[in-house]
């Protein structure tokens, strides 16, 4: 079930397979670990037919596939791992618990829970909230805090815990004032805004009202609808010029604080003296309550009580009275009524919050706007940033962390059963989050200039770091490593190319093989790389320690058995061929990775692998080598082209669809000559054809073959594993021609198979893009002419070449015939496989490393892995980047700003560098007015990162006291109008009496530079122009931001953010007037914060992952229940590995809702969609494009909840978000057009209406052309409002278009023409009567007899009906051939599931099945 909507799995931040899965046409994945090895899996479709999304993240193909490579254990098999769920989610049981001073309450528990998991939820429960340091016991025994409940002897259903108040430790004493800390503060925002502690902004709340659940209930349904005030705000209405930034951050009203203390904090007294400490002082406080009274406090082992100490003198007796309280909050409740008052307020404001508001993220989410945000008085606050935290970290006794030891320890927990993968992978995920949460303070803190170096000789661009057993390097070429790979900008693409390959190989997951833990940071201009120290390594010299690999780019090389037996492992899902190289001796020394890759045994015995910035292969499109000619397709578009260094890799994703590709042509090959073969013997494969049943037409498909032969044999590897596997089909003319005419098929395109359709489409499907005849495959692939008649024709060959490689496969080939194995043969030679017997393709990393020398026996093979390299350049830019134009023409890519472009490149493997190239095959397009969003965004986008590029350099000349001069100063440039913007350099406020000689650039911005003041608005375009046309070999036609502006139609609205959120700023939220010419934009005081950019591994929820799919094939079957209850069982396991935020779990619970919806349950819906909404505004951003689309879909359940006006404003809200990152001109536009302008139907404000769905008609007529079936569709729309407005000709006219377009597009017989004709009539006799009434009118004047004209507001059933037609929510097969079988078909569905979901539909939404049809064009 998938909205149009759905389609950008670009806009997640990391893409992750989840994401992509939304797109409904993924059966399973192949190798989702536990599928791939039963011929068929439970999901009813045989394995052949699993298939997965082109490009579906590779990072978990890859992890699936390690199972199978590495652990042995893997793959209990589908039907073991549901049985293994159930256990773990085992019953829950209540206890009831009884604190000092409440009644008992009950508390639901699982056995699964810790002890301390109860602690955490007294803590956070309003009544018990105020207690930290407290023992649960049971029957007078104290729980152990860490003891799982079920290993609790005597804890039953019904069991009484008692809460008994424990004496305070200085630790225990901190921690709670800490707590009392966080809940004065639980409703206030700057935690948020200042980016600290895991907080987010949120603003749902603010447009619904508090929690959608109760609302229903709470206000008065929808009917009346004279209240709703259904005005938008002018800045959304159609054609608006104006982009305020003020409203992207409402105010909400419960963040007007409730002061309930003027100041908490340490007193100057700290720490007792050793007298007082022996009468039990811990520590001490002092408190202004809101009245004015100055309090000190005493904490002491028993609680806390009032002692006689003042500012100036120290008397630490207990005042009189002293009440004595465990609680600090009980004791400031006594002395201060207006705390009492207060702090109730707050604890139930907090309480009613939703959970999803408060609970921290799993990474840290920064805003690029904030308001002025008052700073008050914080003690925790301010001892954290002065102990570093380091002292307690995160309630770790002693000594801080040690990461290495926590990153590799989790890594080694076993993983045989599905309970103990899940306590691995939530080890792995708990330990990445923290390590990138204290690998990016520590890298602020060093470019801050605030830890010692441990090479403080050095000068500053060289020193290095440790802080926090973390060890800090800058993105510099240190001692010229990096000199002939293009200095500075390679030490600057380094760190990053390197977590790729952390990534790649932390993916594959091998046991015994270990990479550091590595975060990237850049901040303030420089980049940092964070990585854990592998133990040993700072005592001993690199060269000593480095046992495999070279640290001189192969001038030295050395080989180890073990590592190659370990890398051996990786070879084959990261593609990485097994070779030699020549070391300074001469000799040949055996690698199976690039000569970078170093290995060293640290001191714990560990086998580490780092510096694996070449795991994969170089792009020779931007790697110029003398003497190599590329391809001709490539010297078509320019290539090879100079780039800033030679670091330049092809991506991980290019790898997989390129041997993906080499696949369906290795079939084909063997098909073909299997097929001149059989020519030759005609007998003998008659009776193949027969056997050929609809089901296994899908079968014969070559991506089925990997499972297959993966299964034949681990060892030999045999035929290639595809862990992208897409249905595509190729021509079976050779390479170079099929290169350019890959096409691809998907489920839903077929036609050629319609008896396949019938099983294999869902009776109840939500294909988002309405148009089931377009693929809505993510992956790459042209469209092929010959699909049609080439999969009728290839089939029976290429289910005997299948079948061919799997028998090659599974013996030692003595079966086989030696014709058949020549077949092979041939095939392999013809697309470059390492094997003669089988299809292997694998890269060679080391081609092409200067310095890199090969052993003259392998000459051959040198040639054979150049011209493969050749081959998958080429293949980027004559196949993907066509591919992904075709995408965004059919708008199954709908990229909305910078983020989900480079995101839609990326998962078909096209670097960014290509971006100027993908931006020329746009303006080339003959279809260009239709690409004219992809284009805008592509121009914006260039624009801000050839900015952000001038950007890092001009900062690095900043000293600290001038940044945010600098940073107003530079925007000014950048975007505004100002012609001659001029640097304030900063007044300086603190005049010392003598200029001090300051030491030299002691951090490593130092220097007393004022050199950025000097630039001007012109200078910094020009510099753009010239970054474009070096680094993306692209010409930009403008010398200002104006310029920009004008000629490309961007808005300088949308380039603050982009260049914000690239670049780490954050502004004062205010509106900026761009284009006065006597003033500049910014001023100093508009530039609140720079916040750093992090780049880190996200480790994934595999299991979890695989439940998702299944469930996602199941709802593809048409089983919506069994779907159902799948996803909410992936629910279950990825809330257990990342705890309840995390974007994978933001998809699943929209695709929860969106069952939900289908299957008529709307309450519940509207909840998981709230809780998506929720999520990702907190895990991605406010202005995220995926958290406006979720913003639409909320809209449309509170719609069909009968909460109008709570709908109306949710799609204000997506509409303004929307102007803000993309503008008005997006495909996506009108689909939000067209839903607020039917919900302005239904509440019958025809005028505005109109105006949004005219809108939508234009947009939808300019992207999707004016013959198109939206077009007929937006026509209609309108048409209906006219006629509620009894303007009958303009319907008429509106009407006739659309009869028009379906009658051309699907013929007079189908059902939408006829509808529609229906509809013309009764128009047309209205419109007649309408004339007669009013002719008798002008004949009778006043004493004329008025029939009465029929003018009805539209039902809300129709309203909701059209609602779900536009966005995608069809009741009703795809295929519309055998309709007639198909609802058989659907009927036997819903017998075998004996759930009346058929009648439920159509009592519960009016969505019949008979009468909805595909929008489809």
């Amino acid at each position: 079930m998938v909205s149009k909507t759905d389609d950008i799995p670009a806009s997640m931040p990391n893409c992750t397979a989840v994401d992509l899965a939304e797109d409904g046409e993924t059966p399973d994945i192949a190798e989702s670990g536990r599928t791939a090895l039963k011929k068929s899996c439970p999901c009813e479709h045989s394995a052949a037919a699993v298939v997965m999304n082109g490009d579906a993240g590779h990072d978990q193909a890859e992890e699936a596939e390690s199972k199978q490579d590495s652990s042995g254990d893997a793959d209990p098999g589908d039907d073991g791992n549901e049985q293994e769920v159930i256990v773990i989610q085992d019953t829950g049981f209540t206890v009831k618990i009884q604190a000092p001073g409440t009644e008992p309450f009950d508390l639901q528990v699982s056995p699964q829970e810790m002890v301390q998991e109860i602690h955490q939820v007294l803590m956070d429960r309003e009544d018990t909230c105020h207690r930290t340091c407290f023992s649960l016991q049971l029957d007078g025994n104290v729980l152990d805090n860490f003891a799982e409940l079920k290993s609790i002897e005597g804890l039953q259903e019904g069991s009484l815990l008692k809460v008994v108040e424990e004496p305070y430790t200085v630790r225990e004493a901190r921690i709670h004032v800490r707590h009392i800390r966080d809940l004065l503060k639980s409703l206030d925002p700057s935690d948020a805004y200042n980016g600290v502690d895991c907080n987010s902004l949120s603003f749902l709340s603010v447009f619904t009202d508090g929690d959608l659940g109760d609302s229903g209930k709470r206000k008065k349904k929808g009917s009346e609808l004279e209240q709703i005030d259904c005005t938008p705000p002018e800045h959304i209405l159609p054609g608006s010029k104006e982009r305020p930034l003020v409203p992207l951050q409402p105010q909400n009203k419960d963040w007007k604080p409730l002061q309930c203390l003027k100041v908490l904090t340490m007193s100057g007294w700290n720490p007792p003296p050793g007298n007082r400490k022996m009468h039990g002082d811990l520590m001490y406080l002092s408190v202004v309550t809101v009245e004015e009274r100055n309090v000190s406090i005493t904490a002491s082992t028993r609680g806390f009580y009032l002692n006689q100490s003042t500012t100036y003198t120290f008397n630490p007796k207990p005042a009189n009275p002293s009440f004595l309280s465990h609680s600090l909050v009980e004791l400031l409740s006594q002395i201060s009524p207006a705390f009492k008052k207060n702090f109730t307020a707050l604890q139930k404001k907090r309480v009613q919050r939703h959970p999803f508001e408060r609970i921290a993220t799993p990474f840290q989410v920064y805003s690029w706007t904030a308001p002025q945000i008052d700073h008050a008085m914080d003690c925790v606050r301010a001892e954290d940033a002065y102990t570093s935290r380091l002292g307690y970290e995160e309630h770790i006794p002693g000594q801080t962390r040690d990461w290495n030891e926590e990153l590799q320890t989790t890594r080694e927990l076993p993983r045989k059963n599905l309970p103990e993968r899940l306590l691995r992978e939530r080890a792995i995920f708990k330990v990445h989050s923290d390590f990138a949460a204290a690998a990016t303070r520590g890298a602020m803190a060093v470019i801050d200039g605030n830890v010692m170096a441990i090479n403080p000789g050095e000068e500053t661009r060289m020193q290095m770091f440790i802080w926090n057993n973390i060890f800090f390097s800058l993105g510099f070429d240190v001692r010229d490593h990096y000199k002939e790979l293009g200095g500075d900008a390679a030490a600057h693409a380094a760190p990053t190319n390197d977590l790729n390959g952390v990534r790649a190989y932390g993916a594959v997951d091998v046991e015994g093989l270990y990479t550091l833990g590595t975060v990237v940071v850049d901040y303030r201009g420089y980049r940092v790389t964070a990585q854990s120290i592998i133990p040993g390594i700072l005592e001993r010299e690199q060269e000593q320690s480095v046992i495999y690999g070279s640290i001189d780019f192969g001038k030295t090389v050395v080989s180890h058995p073990k590592y190659l037996e370990l890398l051996e492992k990786t070879s084959r899902p990261l593609k990485v061929q097994r070779h030699c190289v020549l070391n300074e001796k001469d000799t040949a020394v055996e690698l199976c990775s690039s000569v970078e890759c170093k290995g060293i045994i640290g001191n714990d015995g560990r086998h580490y692998i780092l510096d694996l910035l070449r795991t994969f292969p170089p792009d020779l499109n931007f790697l110029p080598v003398e003497g190599e000619e590329l391809s001709p397709e490539s010297q078509k578009q320019g290539f090879p082209r100079q780039h800033r260094h030679r670091l330049a890799c092809l991506r991980q994703e290019l790898i997989e669809a390129f041997v993906e590709h080499r696949y369906l042509l290795f079939m084909k090959m063997a098909a073909l000559q299997l097929m001149q073969q059989k020519a030759n013997k005609e007998s003998k494969t008659a009776a193949l054809p027969e056997s050929i049943s609809p089901e296994s037409v899908s079968d014969s498909k070559p991506t089925a073959a990997p499972e297959a032969s993966e299964k034949a044999s681990e060892a030999a590897t045999p035929a290639f594993d595809s862990p992208t596997s897409s249905e595509s089909t190729l021509t079976p003319e050779d390479t170079a021609e099929s290169e350019a005419a890959l096409g691809q098929e998907t489920t839903s395109e077929s036609q050629e198979t319609s008896a396949r359709d019938s099983s294999a489409v869902p009776p109840v499907t939500a294909n988002g893009t309405h148009e089931p005849t377009i693929p809505e495959s993510q992956n790459g692939g042209c469209d092929s002419p010959l699909e049609g008649k080439e999969a009728d024709e290839a089939i029976p060959e290429l289910a005997q070449a299948k079948e061919l490689a799997e028998s090659l496969a599974a013996d030692d080939g003595s079966g086989i015939d030696p014709k058949s194995r020549e077949v092979v043969l041939n095939a392999c030679k013809a697309v470059g496989s390492i094997s003669n017997t089988s299809f292997d393709i694998r890269f060679n990393p080391d081609i092409f490393s200067p310095g890199v020398r090969f052993p003259e026996d392998s000459a051959e093979e040198i040639q054979k892995q150049k011209q493969l390299l050749k081959d998958a350049a080429a293949f980027l830019v004559s196949c993907q980047i066509p591919s992904l134009i075709k995408d965004c023409l059919d708008h199954t890519a709908l990229p909305m700003d910078g983020a989900t472009l480079t995101e839609a490149l990326h998962q078909r493997g096209i670097n960014v560098r290509y971006l100027g190239n993908v931006l020329e095959f746009v303006d080339k397009m003959p279809a260009k007015p239709q690409l004219e969003h992809v284009y805008r965004i592509g121009i914006t986008e260039l624009i801000t990162r050839c900015t952000k590029h001038i950007f890092k350099t001009y900062l690095q000349g900043v000293e600290l006291s001038a940044l945010s001069a600098a940073v107003s100063h530079f925007l000014n440039c950048f975007l505004s109008s100002f012609p001659d913007a001029v640097a304030h350099l900063p007044a300086d406020e603190l005049v010392s009496r003598k200029k001090n000689k300051r030491r030299r650039n002691r951090v490593p911005g130092g220097g007393d530079n004022t050199a950025w003041a000097s630039l001007t608005p012109s200078e910094l375009w020009k510099s753009i122009a010239s970054e474009a046309l070096g680094y993306y070999h692209f010409t930009l036609q403008c010398e200002s931001a104006d310029q920009a502006v004008e000629k490309y139609g961007l808005q300088k609205i949308t380039l603050l953010r982009e260049i914000s959120v690239k670049t780490g700023i954050q502004i004062l939220i205010k509106e900026y007037n761009f284009d006065s010419r006597h003033k500049p934009a910014f001023t100093e005081e508009d530039i609140l914060n720079i916040f750093p950019v992090v780049k880190h591994v996200n480790p994934k929820a595999s299991d979890a992952f695989h439940f998702f799919q299944s469930g996602q094939a199941k709802v593809q079957q048409g089983f919506l229940k069994e779907g159902c209850e799948l996803i909410n069982e992936a629910l279950n396991l990825f809330n257990n590995v990342y705890g309840a935020m995390h974007v994978e779990i933001c998809a699943c619970l929209r695709l929860l809702a969106r069952l939900n919806y289908i299957i008529g349950d709307h309450p519940e819906a509207l909840s998981n969609q709230q809780k998506a909404v929720l999520m990702s505004e907190r895990v991605l951003g406010i202005e995220h494009p995926n958290t406006i689309q979720e913003y639409m879909h909320l809209a449309l359940y509170c719609f069909a909840n009968g909460q109008l006006s709570t709908a109306l404003k949710l799609l204000y809200r997506a509409r303004y978000l929307m102007l803000l990152v993309c503008g008005e001109d997006h495909p996506e536009m009108a689909l939000l057009d067209n839903n607020i302008g039917l919900v302005l139907h239904g509440v019958m404000e025809y005028d505005l209406s109109l105006r949004f769905l005219e809108n939508a008609l234009s947009i939808n007529s300019k992207y999707h052309g004016p013959r198109s079936l939206k077009v007929a569709l937006s026509n209609h729309l309108v048409a209906r409002v006219y006629e509620s407005k009894a303007e009958f000709r303009s319907a008429l006219q509106h009407e006739k278009e659309g009869y028009t377009i379906y009658k051309n597009q699907v013929g007079e017989a189908h059902e939408k023409t006829k509808e529609s004709s229906e509809y013309l009539k009764y128009l047309t006799q209205q419109a007649v009567a309408l004339q007669r009434t009013m002719n008798e009118i002008y004949k009778n004047g006043s004493n004329a007899s008025i029939m009465p004209l029929k003018f009805t507001a539209p039902s809300m059933a129709s309203v909701l009906e059209q609602l779900n037609i536009i966005n995608g929510i069809i009741f009703i097969p795809l295929s519309q051939k055998d309709l007639e079988n198909l609802k058989a078909e659907v009927q036997r569905r819903q017998q075998l599931q004996d759930s009346g979901k058929a009648e439920e539909h159509q009592e519960d939404s009016q969505l019949v099945l008979d009468d909805k049809l595909p929008v489809d064009d």
